[in-house]
């Protein structure tokens, strides 16, 4: 071997290091990296593991809601069809939803809505309202969006003439109607307690008015309820609950009457409409009336 040879040999070996050191270094880098980064790799895993819980109970919930609806859509709609079924479901949801939305505002943790067939839907409280001001805006929020919801389903009836938006929006008034009668544990019970509890007194001889015209098995057992429940609400509250400034027991009487006259209104409006309805329609406008929807008490 010449040494020009010898050379060149020696060139390649080298070359041959230098290849072999370059494509040895990155196998070690990815070690000193996860020695610097594990321990926040494995806490981000930790935490997102449990956020997985919370979306999965934030799931269950609304899956709860969502299958009650279904439900109920499809009871209804052996009745009532389904197109009315559908939008009478949806009626009782967005009544649901104004107690929701009062909740929140107030800072009172809510539960999912759940629907029942055949009695409305209920929606319960986590907690004790502060006071009887509190009650009464949680109270008065469904039937508020309730009303929005079926003055929606009147303008809609209106405009198109159809039967069915007809139909529902008198449904959709007369349930929030029938929240409204003043007694334990409709809406109106919690509402007037703010401005009298002796309103709630008023409330059952205006209820059994209402049985005597429409002999509602629902409105019998409300009646039946708030017997058993009256002694308690006029037992002694904590210490402060009812102190509420008389501005506010203003607000919420006017509030109260001027909801009922338009919820009034325009069931006065729907029913001059509902002559022309099929059988179908107008027993399932009937119906409603006996409906009722509810936000539960919570735990003190």
């Amino acid at each position: 071997m010449t040494h020009e040879q010898e050379q060149q040999e020696r060139t390649i070996e080298n070359m041959r290091r230098l290849i072999a050191q370059r494509d040895m270094a990155p196998a070690a880098e990815p070690q000193r990296d996860w020695s610097r980064w594990g321990w926040l790799g494995a806490a981000a895993l930790f935490i997102f593991g449990k956020a997985q819980w919370l979306f999965a109970l934030a799931k269950l919930a609304k899956l709860q809601t969502l299958l009650t609806m279904l439900v109920s859509i499809a009871v209804y709609a052996q009745v009532f069809g389904w197109p009315y079924a559908v939008g009478f479901v949806l009626l009782i949801f967005v009544h649901e939803l104004g107690h929701a939305v009062a909740m929140w505002q107030q800072g009172i943790p809510a539960g999912a809505p759940v629907f029942i067939p055949f009695v409305g839907a209920v929606i319960a409280m986590r907690g004790m309202p502060r006071d009887a001001w509190v009650e009464a805006v949680v109270g008065i929020g469904g039937p508020l969006l309730g009303t929005v919801g079926a003055i929606g389903c009147l303008i809609a009836a209106l405009i198109t003439s159809s039967p069915l938006m007809f139909a529902l929006s008198a449904a959709g008034f007369l349930i929030n109607l029938f929240n409204m009668i003043p007694i334990s544990p409709l809406d109106g019970g919690r509402i007037v307690g703010v401005m009298s509890r002796w309103i709630w007194l008023v409330g059952y001889i205006v209820g059994g008015a209402m049985f005597l015209l429409t002999y509602s098995p629902m409105l019998l057992l409300i009646l039946i309820l708030g017997l058993f429940q009256l002694p308690s609400l006029f037992a002694p509250r904590r210490e402060g609950y009812y102190d509420v400034s008389m501005g506010k027991r203003v607000v919420m009487g006017v509030a109260y009457f001027g909801l009922l006259a338009v919820l009034a209104a325009g069931a006065a409006i729907s029913e001059a409409f509902t002559a022309e309805l099929g059988q179908p329609q107008r027993l399932a406008v009937l119906f409603s009336s006996a409906l009722v929807t509810l936000a539960g008490r919570g735990s003190r």
